[in-house]
């Protein structure tokens, strides 16, 4: 079965097939004295997700992001408060990930594949219920004042807009890596507003933002190796990424030097 991807073209021993969007093909090789002759037939649509390969940067970089969030849960849990905490950061990855992978029980791409989606769904609402339930108490509202419509409306517009396919889980899809790339903000002006963040919150916002630095470099890659290019994914991993330079280097020179981290008003 090979998934037809935008942008880019398939190869097989002897066959190259130029691809589209979203549509599945079933090709049947058989065999001949001189040659392979091949019969393909449309069988229907695919996320496309499923022709992704994994390499070692997009392996680091899944270990950073599944870090980063196993790291922001346990900091909540072992302390019992949500202090420094941007929960309106926190419902945006929510729904980042729930958006993203509303193919959870339709689509089988691998166990690897389907594991991490659950647990980043599960510890994603696990996370919000701690912050506004559980541990309400120590959430600090007062600096957490970050307009989320200012981000989820004009994000899901231009979802609406610029797409790979206009179907609602590509439109959902899209959606979310828009909303991927500013969710951070929220948490960004609650550290900017306190004046510092504890050190296992730096932890988990550097360990944030090199899963997609990493991605970009997984994407520099496959282009080279793959002929894969996406061009929503490239830009919004771009503009998440520059949104946590100041932080890596604040991170680097104050941090890792055993000193709290601040950022300027």
């Amino acid at each position: 079965y090979v998934p037809r991807l935008k942008f880019q073209e398939l190869k097989f021993p002897g066959l190259i097939i130029s691809c589209g969007v979203m549509y599945l093909y079933k090709v049947q090789f058989f065999p001949s004295c001189n040659a392979r002759h091949v019969f393909i037939s449309h069988i229907g649509t695919w996320k496309k997700q499923i022709a992704v390969k994994m390499n070692i940067f997009r392996l680091v970089g899944d270990l950073s992001h599944l870090l980063a969030i196993l790291l922001l849960l346990w900091k909540i849990w072992k302390t019992r408060s949500c202090a420094g905490v941007s929960g309106k950061s926190q419902i945006m990855f929510g729904l980042v990930y729930i958006t993203r992978y509303l193919d959870l029980f339709t689509n089988f791409i691998s166990i690897y594949n389907t594991t991490m989606k659950a647990i980043f769904i599960a510890v994603a609402i696990a996370t919000i219920y701690l912050i506004y339930f559980k541990f309400k108490a120590t959430y600090d509202s007062n600096h957490d004042t970050f307009r989320m419509e200012f981000l989820i409306v004009p994000v899901g517009g231009l979802a609406f807009l610029v797409n790979h396919d206009f179907t609602a889980l590509e439109i959902l899809w899209t959606f979310s890596i828009y909303l991927e790339s500013v969710a951070i903000l929220p948490q960004l002006f609650m550290i900017s507003k306190t004046g510092e963040a504890e050190t296992i919150t730096s932890h988990y916002l550097f360990a944030l933002g090199s899963y997609r630095a990493l991605y970009i470099v997984n994407w520099v890659y496959r282009y080279y190796f793959e002929g894969f290019f996406d061009l929503i994914a490239i830009v919004a991993g771009c503009v998440q990424t520059i949104l946590y330079c100041d932080f890596f280097y604040l991170y680097v020179t104050k941090v890792l030097k055993g000193r709290k981290i601040t950022l300027p008003a």
